[in-house]
């Protein structure tokens, strides 16, 4: 009873302070770590291997810093199978590319807010394919985060004829996943989302013992790829056919003074984009002042004269800048993988015959033979 006389209802038992359980301190909220892909790749053949290329966004969305010691990527119907790739420390090193201003810190330590991008490259035996879907796994430390589950079959590969013919055609900054390729690691925001349509495009330039040019260095005509025959690879329809911009003339570094100044409008010259179909487009790019032989709304046939290598736009040299991107406007879209029915490269002293490949960085490429087996259905 109270004071009052007035019994108090629903009164709280008396805790001593012994009976107090302390705060559980154990919960800690799961690592904030986001992991994405934004754009999925196809997989894709070349000689005796089949590759997989694609870049992994990483961002920290928490505080604490994260450092990254291994890159697992898993089969993910496989439970608890082997990892089909895996890359250590150093490895990740050469595949990470951070986001924003990092100079003098490790790059494999992703302090809270910051974001980078991994360039991943997967190879395997061509007769061994991917798996339908993987899933990546991350480890920092003691811990491991698993995520990011992707296709690897995502668009078609669209199969053509070569967009050149002849001879001694270096794949300059082809398909590869190194450090130094401008193609690979050119990754731009566009309309608000980053895109890479330069993640396989080829920058074509003929080549004899060892050199692009004879003679002099500042005339475009001592190249050997200048005024070579620019091709269709395929049937179809053109939509865009930009003329009229000059040549440059040649220089790398400081010694490059483009004629115009380089802009969205003018950095890949003279240019025919034509519509594969299927939601794909093929660019050409840097094209030969005056040497268009098509227009926008043309229907054209694989192996058509299009074009002439020049050295227009964003161009240190004559060649031919070839990708072939989800967007018809240019630079907007991503660049996705196809292949070409028929080649011969050379690496390293050797010689390979191709048949339906897509050729890699720096290979050689003789496309001779495959334009006697095209030029058939050049109108």
């Amino acid at each position: 009873m109270a004071q009052s006389g007035r019994p108090v209802r629903n009164a709280p038992p008396r805790i001593s302070s012994s009976d107090k359980k302390p705060a559980d301190k154990s919960f800690a909220w799961p690592t904030q770590l986001e992991m994405r892909v934004p754009f999925e790749p196809t997989a894709f053949p070349s000689g005796e291997k089949s590759y997989l290329m694609y870049e992994l966004y990483l961002t920290n969305y928490g505080s604490s810093a994260h450092t990254f010691s291994r890159l697992e990527v898993l089969d993910a119907d496989a439970g608890e199978a082997a990892p089909i790739a895996s890359f250590d420390a150093e490895q990740l090193a050469a595949m990470v590319q951070p986001i924003g201003d990092i100079s003098g810190k490790n790059k494999l330590t992703l302090g809270g807010g910051q974001s980078a991008i991994v360039f991943v490259s997967i190879a395997t035996g061509r007769k061994a394919h991917f798996p339908r879907r993987v899933v990546h796994r991350i480890r920092m430390g003691d811990t491991a985060l698993e995520g990011a589950g992707i296709a690897t079959h995502h668009t078609t590969l669209h199969l053509f004829g070569p967009p050149l013919e002849g001879a001694n055609w270096l794949a300059a900054d082809g398909p590869s996943n190194d450090e130094d390729n401008h193609h690979r690691r050119g990754v731009l925001v566009m309309d608000g989302s980053p895109v890479d349509s330069r993640r396989y495009a080829i920058d074509w330039k003929q080549m004899q013992n060892g050199a692009s040019f004879s003679g002099d260095a500042r005339d475009v005509h001592s190249y050997y790829s200048y005024g070579n025959a620019v091709l269709a690879v395929a049937d179809g329809r053109v939509i865009t056919s930009k003329d009229g911009l000059p040549d440059n003339i040649p220089g790398h570094g400081e010694a490059f003074h483009p004629a115009v100044p380089i802009t969205l409008e003018t950095v890949a010259g003279n240019t025919i984009t034509l519509d594969l179909g299927g939601g794909q487009f093929a660019y050409y790019m840097h094209l030969q002042p005056g040497s268009l032989r098509v227009k926008a709304g043309d229907h054209v046939r694989r192996g058509q004269l299009l074009a002439r290598v020049g050295a227009s736009g964003d161009a240190r040299e004559p060649h031919l800048h070839f990708e072939v991107t989800t967007s018809p406007r240019l630079i907007r879209g991503e660049g996705v993988p196809y292949l070409i029915a028929r080649y011969r490269s050379s690496s390293k002293g050797t010689q390979e015959e191709h048949t339906h490949d897509l050729p890699l960085d720096n290979e050689v490429i003789d496309f001779g033979e495959a334009m006697r087996s095209t030029r058939q259905h050049a109108p």
